[in-house]
């Protein structure tokens, strides 16, 4: 349930009908918007009379929401939120950003070398792949924590911000001065990593599974929110379909679509959705003019020899040029 409050409310107010809704055993959400103060109530509303609502001088209207999201629920929060990483870096409400950097972590050398390409290129986050989910357990499983290290070395170099990825809530003191924690497609519904990672304080970047459907990633991201972290960033990489000439379908419809029911950032990432380097670039493009709030892309400075999907990464040069056509688009549909 959500109840609008009438403009001009003061704080005091505000602070008097929380306290009566906390009596009558629902959690509150207060979202001040520019003209519009919301207070949107999460558990058991069953009980709470809308009529009776209504009926209150402070209160414009209340309503029922029927999905089970609520705190990613853009009726609970109408403007976008942005997700602030560092100075200068953000996404959402405005803030677009693009990440970049290999599938793995392999060395020193690789990782510093990559770092600065892609600074140079225009890149405001590093990712890299420290733990790697492989489907089979003969691949490359990453550097684990010793790849964390690589990344933070990267970062004291470039002064770039790092995403990375968790596998288990065990790992979570690996990730203390990790920028951006990146939950992979195949953890989406690892509700019990959800929930540690909604008591920590970071960004979140959250990937859609596989074959899971959007309201299925927005409850994914409701297990963070419910946990008390709000800075939740949607992550649209591709879903398995029929079509075997990539590696993925990018729904790109997903972002529209996630902008609609939810106020936060939505991020795309073409290079796991496609598979192929060829086609990173207008998929990226695309993304853009779809509404991304920022863009995830694959960069290895020796593809061909990578240790980890070589044939969906970009080299350095390549990327500084989407990166520019990137420029581009986001112009003319600012215009």
């Amino acid at each position: 349930m959500v109840a609008i409050l009438k403009p001009g409310v003061t704080d005091a107010q505000i602070e008097s009908l929380v306290r009566w809704f906390c009596a009558k055993g629902v959690e509150t959400h207060v979202s001040k918007g520019k003209y519009q103060t919301i207070i949107g109530l999460i558990g058991d509303t069953s009980k709470i009379d809308t009529d009776l609502l209504e009926g209150l001088d402070i209160i414009e209207s209340a309503k029922r929401v029927t999905e089970p999201f609520k705190s990613a629920n853009r009726k609970f929060h109408p403007e976008d939120s942005t997700v602030k990483v560092c100075e200068g870096v953000a996404f959402g409400g405005g803030a677009f950003s693009i990440i970049a950097g290999p599938c793995s972590v392999e060395s020193s050398e690789q990782i510093i070398s990559v770092a600065e390409g892609v600074k140079a290129g225009g890149a405001d986050a590093l990712r890299g792949g420290a733990f790697k989910p492989r489907t089979s357990p003969y691949d490359f499983q990453g550097l684990r924590g010793e790849g964390i290290e690589l990344l933070l070395q990267a970062k004291e170099k470039t002064g770039l911000p790092i995403v990375t990825e968790i596998m288990d809530a065990q790992h979570l003191e690996l990730f203390e001065n990790v920028d951006v924690i990146q939950v992979g497609a195949r953890n989406m519904q690892n509700f019990e990593l959800l929930k540690e990672l909604g008591k920590t304080d970071k960004p979140i970047l959250l990937k859609r599974g596989l074959a899971n459907t959007l309201k299925e990633l927005l409850m994914s991201a409701e297990y963070i929110m419910a946990g008390g972290n709000e800075k939740v960033i949607l992550c649209e990489r591709g879903i398995r379909t029929f079509e075997t000439y990539t590696r993925n379908t990018l729904d790109l419809a997903a972002v529209p679509m996630l902008k609609e029911l939810s106020h936060l950032p939505v991020v795309v990432d073409p290079s796991h959705a496609t598979g192929r380097a060829r086609l990173v670039g207008p998929m990226a493009l695309a993304a853009c003019a779809a509404g991304a709030d920022g863009i995830m892309i694959e960069v290895h400075n020796d593809p061909e020899n990578a240790l980890c999907d070589g044939a969906q990464s970009l080299t350095p040069s390549q990327f500084a040029d989407l990166c520019a056509q990137i420029r581009k688009v986001r112009e003319a549909i600012a215009e």
